[in-house]
């Protein structure tokens, strides 16, 4: 399931709480604890922590991680919720939305959550019951979320304490920020990719479709089809080059640096670049 029809059945479980507590992803209950549920079911998001160098899954059924070298992911601490959006910060530091663990006295929707401790605790920071962010981008205090609940992109200058909103043209599965100029966007949207110039107060139209996205570096703007389909843009989305096709439908993407890429694959697994997408292979160190 991509993460745009991810988006879609959000907004629809607004209409059952039931469904919202369940979660987003496939396979099972969310915050169930159910056999099975030591692995990483449905991958929402990847980040690299900057405090041990692992590869960090944000998944339906919880958070994990991985060493460099590591054949499998631990889960880390002991609680289930589906961690729909998430965002490494800085070292050991994480934000994270969705819905909770079912053993938590919380509301359905997470709004923004922040863990200064690699993720074995969370904490409410702000929309807690309101928001649900499917995609989240942090750089320091700037923050910015696109919430699936109503389909408002906000963005916070206070580490998401605060927020002032805009409304996308269409329904988003993944925006980047660009590296060195915060008011430029380009977002996945329902039509196809589109981006702005004016931190998204009006947008344009790409080149081109896409279910996930990464900016590591000013000219590398990475863009995934839901048909494993991988490009590379070296000026901001105007024109773009084929990188071949990826073994599966991307489900989230994280930049280990300028030219290296970790891509969770729907199907499972993962696979990386260590060259900007010029060879790709199987598992997640480039």
């Amino acid at each position: 399931m991509s993460r745009l029809r991810c988006a879609r059945l959000a907004l629809a479980a607004l209409l059952a709480v039931g469904a919202l507590a369940a979660g987003c992803g496939g396979g099972g209950e969310a915050g169930g604890g159910a056999a099975g549920d030591d692995e990483p079911v449905h991958v929402h998001g990847l980040g690299v922590n900057p405090a041990d160098g692992a590869l960090y899954i944000a998944t339906h059924t919880g958070l994990f991680r991985m060493e460099r070298g590591a054949q499998s992911a631990e889960r880390v601490g002991d609680r289930h919720q589906d961690t729909m959006g998430f965002t490494v910060v800085g070292p050991d530091h994480f934000l994270g939305s969705g819905h909770p663990d079912l053993r938590d006295d919380l509301p359905p929707l997470l709004g923004l959550i922040e863990s200064t401790d690699a993720g074995r605790r969370w904490r409410p920071v702000s929309l807690l019951g309101e928001a649900d962010f499917h995609t989240l981008r942090a750089d320091g205090r700037d923050v910015l979320g696109y919430n699936a609940t109503d389909g408002w992109l906000l963005r916070s200058s206070d580490g998401g304490r605060t927020w002032t909103g805009v409304r996308p043209p269409a329904p988003l599965a993944d925006v980047v920020i660009h590296p060195e100029r915060p008011e430029r966007l380009v977002a996945a949207g329902k039509d196809g990719l589109i981006g702005s110039a004016d931190g998204g107060r009006t947008w344009r139209a790409l080149q081109g479709t896409a279910v996930a996205l990464a900016w590591p570096a000013a000219d590398a703007l990475y863009a995934f089809a839901e048909d494993g389909g991988a490009r590379v843009s070296r000026d901001g989305g105007g024109s773009w080059a084929t990188l071949g096709t990826l073994p599966g439908s991307p489900a989230a993407v994280t930049p280990v640096d300028r030219d290296g890429l970790v891509v969770a694959l729907h199907e499972g697994g993962f696979v990386n670049t260590a060259d900007g997408g010029r060879r790709w292979s199987e598992g997640v160190w480039p």
